[in-house]
């Protein structure tokens, strides 16, 4: 059985320096980090919105009027981003476990999108509209161990798949962040099963000695079926 998903109220690269010694060399990695700088002075509420935006320039993922779901997206960076880009006309709705802080044309529905109320205040912030892009950066609490957070991780990007048929319009698109590991080629399988084109992404943004990988598929089948 899938767990519920957890992550942080707020990422580390944004909250104030007051760490430990012991955690000195991540304070180091944190000052010469361009993306984190960049975050402070534009206001975004974290550096992983650069990791959208580098996507959106390749691949033109946000246009103006789209309806955007954003999956995981406390504290809000990719929804400040995709908010910016799809206009007053457009919509994104949010979602997340913990709660997220008000941003400017985003509604936000806390709680666990497999519960029926859940689910039904999300449908109706998205007042109707199908989705043309789900967004989903979910990640589970990291314990360092990779045989338990990598099945933890991929339970994640399954729910967001799923979840995605649902609200996507057909020819709509999905991005979704996902760990090299055991289950990685499984999964990108299921999406080329349910989207024609897919492709495998990891934005400079990305730190180097993370094994995260961003999923994007685009033109979902109307009547797609499972592998």
């Amino acid at each position: 059985m899938l767990q519920p998903y957890a992550r942080a109220l707020i990422p580390a690269d944004i909250l104030p320096m007051t760490r430990s010694k012991s955690t000195s060399p991540w304070l180091r990695r944190q000052q010469r980090d361009p993306y984190v700088t960049q975050a402070r002075e534009r206001g975004y509420r974290s550096r992983a919105v650069f990791k959208l935006e580098q996507l959106d320039r390749r691949h033109r993922l946000l246009r103006p009027r789209m309806t955007v779901v954003d999956l995981g997206a406390a504290p809000g960076g990719w929804s400040q981003y995709a908010a910016g880009r799809v206009g007053p006309e457009g919509r994104v709705v949010a979602n997340d476990l913990q709660p997220m802080e008000p941003i400017r044309g985003v509604a936000f529905i806390q709680g666990d999108f497999r519960a029926q109320a859940v689910l039904q205040a999300l449908l109706g912030a998205m007042d109707g509209r199908k989705a043309d892009l789900v967004i989903s950066d979910m990640a589970p609490n990291m314990s360092g161990v990779r045989s338990v957070d990598q099945p933890r991780a991929l339970s994640l990007a399954e729910l967001a798949l799923q979840l995605a048929q649902d609200l996507l319009r057909p020819g709509g698109g999905f991005l979704v962040k996902l760990f090299q590991g055991e289950g990685f080629e499984a999964y990108v399988g299921a999406c080329r099963a349910r989207f024609p084109k897919v492709v495998l992404e990891k934005p400079n943004a990305s730190r180097e000695r993370n094994r995260e990988v961003y999923v994007l598929g685009r033109g979902l089948c109307g009547h797609a079926s499972a592998p």
